[in-house]
């Protein structure tokens, strides 16, 4: 079995599950991974939450790696630093180079990603493209690929990638396994959005709302409708849109859009089922009506998302 290098690059004000969910994943995979961290020195690192880490290297002795892991944190966003000249040498070498959160800044830094797609955190995304002009940066996904770069978005997203880079190399069923023993699911596809639903409007202060807000996440093939949902709450039409449109942050009207348009990237990043059939699984009707709605937001089609995502 060929067995691959992974190196995982520490420095201080790093995040500490940036580090530890990629380490955890590939430590996993057994001997087909040796992983190593490795910092300035050899130094110990404090990661932003306070936690010391003691790494098992100094980063300008390190080897020709398989697999570069750059992970992010305050420190990464501090420009300037030595890390990203030596990030240049060791990535020269490797087959892959993976960011993490904002370790993207890391490897824009050394010059690693001009005119590549990548995306990081969504809070650090504008920052990022404003320091950097020269990089496609979006904000949106959980995870990029451009060539041998792969940046993933904050935190656990670091998980997500390493899992799929896993099941890239060693197959679904070693992936799974991973995954069962961290308790994860397997993967998040790179393409699924950072936000879910639930994510980027607010969880409603009144009970009968928190039950129409999960209802409308279960069934959206069901009659979403003002009308309907107000009876649901046991409230006027009028007073429900205006108690949801307070407490969620959205109204009713957009919440549902977001949560069908959720679920049908679900069904088409997750299952087979035709475009037509998943389109009325979700409440939209038609293909044409799924067709437009991928359009205005997400400016593409169900079918080129399909293909983007598998």
């Amino acid at each position: 079995m060929q067995t691959r290098s992974v190196l995982i690059a520490l420095f201080d004000g790093v995040q500490s599950l940036d580090v530890t969910g990629p380490l955890e994943v590939f430590s996993g995979g057994g001997p087909a991974y040796t992983v190593t961290t490795a910092s300035p020195g050899g130094a110990p690192v404090r990661a932003s939450s306070g936690l010391r880490m003691l790494p098992d290297g100094d980063l300008a002795a390190a080897g020709p790696v398989h697999t570069l892991v750059v992970p992010g944190g305050s420190g990464a966003r501090r420009p300037g630093t030595e890390l990203p000249p030596r990030l240049a040498e060791l990535a020269a070498g490797a087959e892959r180079v993976v960011s993490v959160c904002t370790g993207t800044f890391l490897l824009a830094e050394a010059g690693l990603l001009a005119g590549r797609r990548v995306t990081t955190h969504w809070r650090h995304a504008a920052a990022l493209a404003a320091r950097h002009p020269e990089l496609t940066v979006d904000p949106e996904p959980i995870w990029v690929r451009d060539g041998r770069f792969f940046s993933s978005a904050g935190v656990t997203a670091g998980i997500d990638l390493s899992l799929a880079l896993v099941e890239q190399d060693l197959g679904r069923e070693a992936a799974l396994a991973i995954a069962r023993t961290l308790v994860v699911f397997l993967r998040r596809p790179g393409g699924q959005a950072q936000f879910s639903t639930q994510l980027s409007a607010q969880l409603a202060e009144r009970d009968r709302l928190r039950e129409v807000q999960r209802w409308i996440t279960e069934h959206p093939e069901d009659d979403l409708s003002v009308e309907a949902l107000a009876r649901r709450a046991a409230l006027s039409p009028r007073q429900f849109a205006r108690v949801f449109t307070a407490d969620v942050g959205v109204t009713p009207g957009r919440y549902v859009a977001s949560a069908r348009l959720e679920a049908a990237r679900r069904r088409l990043e997750d299952s087979r089922d035709g475009v037509e059939q998943i389109a009325r699984s979700c409440g939209y009707g038609s293909a044409e009506a799924m067709r437009r709605a991928f359009a205005r937001a997400l400016a593409t089609t169900p079918a080129d998302y399909r293909r983007r995502t598998r």
